[in-house]
């Protein structure tokens, strides 16, 4: 029998639901821990970077008004999703960090049981930073928390995958949608995630994936008028200040990155962020007056 020729994979942008090149036709080599080369990653311009705020702009609407009960329905998708091809993804995140196969199975157990934590959040949240406030008067006085609108996320560098889910999940759990910049160095896994989401019920544009020079995509999505928020996670300090600086026109939320190492990332996350993308409306209403007594419902 003769031998096969190899299928090398071709990785691409996820953009809008799509997979397309970048516009501009570039690419760049990505290698593993010791410089063998593992692919070709596309390498994102400016250009793709305000198509894919379009595309995140477009899904908001429809993501946002979906019931925190579907969004959770959606998300643990993408875990049973993840669970499958798990194989695929412990080996990428092995090469990508030059892990042993027991280590990066241990990331990607991780990452998939991350999924499933936030799926079982987006009914919850509103309970814990919502409620009833007490107030002097007649009226209902009731908050309750709306996503802030498309957020820019660096993914971590260096922590392909876990850290990846760590930042992209909370965003959208809570009704945000997303233009994600994957680690410079070790995007693979981003780029296969995006594969994931596009056959897990997720509608297109809600997460958009480029892959490139951060610096280079990242200026463009802190200046974007139409970016509501920016997390810094995968920013050094000297772009973190730059991109800062840019959200600031337009009274973007930032949320700064804070040194962390994949241990770090394997911690319980908490809720600190998903309250980062979330915005409160209060709304007020007289409880009106029953009869004569003054008393009330």
């Amino acid at each position: 029998m003769s031998e096969r020729l190899s299928v090398l994979k071709t990785y691409k942008l996820y953009v809008g639901g799509k997979f397309p090149r970048s516009e501009s036709g570039r690419v760049y080599e990505v290698t593993d821990s010791k410089n063998n080369w593992l692919a070709n990653a596309p390498l994102s311009s400016r250009k793709d970077a305000r198509d894919a705020v379009v595309a995140a702009r477009k899904a908001f609407g429809g993501w946002s008004g979906a019931t925190a009960y579907n969004r959770g329905q959606i998300l643990y998708r993408i875990a049973e999703m993840l669970e499958g091809r798990r194989d695929q993804y412990v080996a990428e995140v092995a090469e990508a960090e030059g892990l042993s196969k027991s280590k990066a199975a241990a990331q990607v157990d991780a990452a998939i049981d991350r999924w499933v934590w936030y799926a079982g959040w987006t009914d919850k949240i509103a309970q814990v930073v919502g409620g009833g406030n007490p107030v002097a008067g007649p009226f209902f006085n009731l908050s309750s928390p709306e996503p802030t609108g498309v957020v820019a996320v660096l993914a971590p560098q260096e922590s392909s995958f876990l850290g990846l889910v760590s930042v992209v999940a909370p965003v959208i759990a809570t009704g945000n949608t997303a233009v994600v910049i994957a680690s410079e160095k070790s995007p693979l896994p981003a780029l296969s995630l995006g594969e994931v989401l596009a056959t897990s019920d997720l509608p297109g544009g809600v997460v958009n994936i480029l892959s490139g020079r951060t610096a280079e995509i990242a200026a463009p999505l802190a200046a974007h008028q139409d970016v509501n928020a920016i997390d810094l996670a995968g920013a050094d300090e000297a772009l973190a200040k730059e991109l800062e600086v840019a959200a600031a026109d337009n009274l973007k939320r930032v949320l700064r990155p804070q040194p962390v190492d994949n241990a770090d990332w394997s911690a319980t996350p908490g809720t600190e962020r998903m309250t980062a993308f979330l915005e409160t409306k209060t709304v007020w209403h007289p409880t009106g007056a029953l009869g004569a007594s003054g008393s009330s419902y």
